[in-house]
């Protein structure tokens, strides 16, 4: 997997550009991660609705058709892209955003902070009062696949740090994982993150973690690449 470091760079810009790779990638060509950064921007995925965005003010809000609803990307925020051929990688989509949050809990154990899944409510949180526990949550996700209406994840006690969208065309990954590093947090509370009302959004340095973006994204694109590997 080739790995480029875009730094800092518009939202609609990346959006295309990744759209271009995928038409224009050879059969065979080397799957591609790329880290950046982003000006504020609110994007919406394809679940998205209008009124889980408050008050956008100043900040411009984009459609993007990647999974899920609205979240928010900003400067202090590594942004990860992986461009991969999943059908050459020899897994599936469960899977792969699987790997993906792992490759975030990863990330977070190597900064003394345990990341954790919450089920039906893709991405990774981190208990408010003891980042550093180990102890399970109890809406963890299980391995009953009995019938059955869903409960409303409880987010009680926890924070979003990392958030996860994709889209998978004839094959090949496109948009990817987010983690909060050292933000300006205040437009999280212009939405609802992730379509939830109440949800509070953290970084590393809100929960007492001072590190720098480049570590942050050199350690997340490290075990990205490992986590995706075929």
């Amino acid at each position: 997997m080739e790995l480029r470091h875009l730094g800092r760079v518009d939202y609609e810009d990346t959006y295309a550009a990744m759209w271009e790779f995928t038409a224009q990638r050879p059969e065979g060509g080397p799957d591609q991660l790329w880290i950046c950064e982003h000006s504020p921007v609110f994007t919406q995925g394809i679940s998205g609705r209008a009124e889980h965005v408050l008050a956008a003010g100043e900040i411009p809000v984009v459609a993007s058709n990647r999974g899920g609803q609205v979240t928010f990307h900003g400067p202090g925020q590594v942004v990860a892209y992986p461009l991969i051929d999943l059908r050459r990688a020899g897994y599936y989509v469960k899977e792969y955003v699987y790997r993906l949050e792992e490759a975030v809990i990863r990330t977070l154990a190597h900064f003394g902070v345990t990341g954790h899944r919450v089920a039906h409510a893709p991405g990774i949180y981190v208990r408010l009062d003891d980042p550093a526990s180990h102890a399970l949550l109890p809406e963890r996700p299980s391995r009953d696949t009995s019938a059955g209406p869903r409960q409303a994840p409880d987010f009680t006690g926890l924070g979003k740090i990392s958030a996860l969208g994709i889209k998978v065309s004839r094959h090949c990954t496109l948009h990817g994982v987010a983690l909060n590093v050292a933000m300006d947090l205040e437009p999280f509370e212009r939405i609802n993150p992730c379509g939830y009302a109440g949800l509070r959004t953290v970084d590393l340095s809100t929960i007492g973690v001072h590190t720098t973006w480049e570590e942050a994204a050199h350690v997340l694109g490290k075990q990205l690449i490992t986590r995706l590997a075929p």
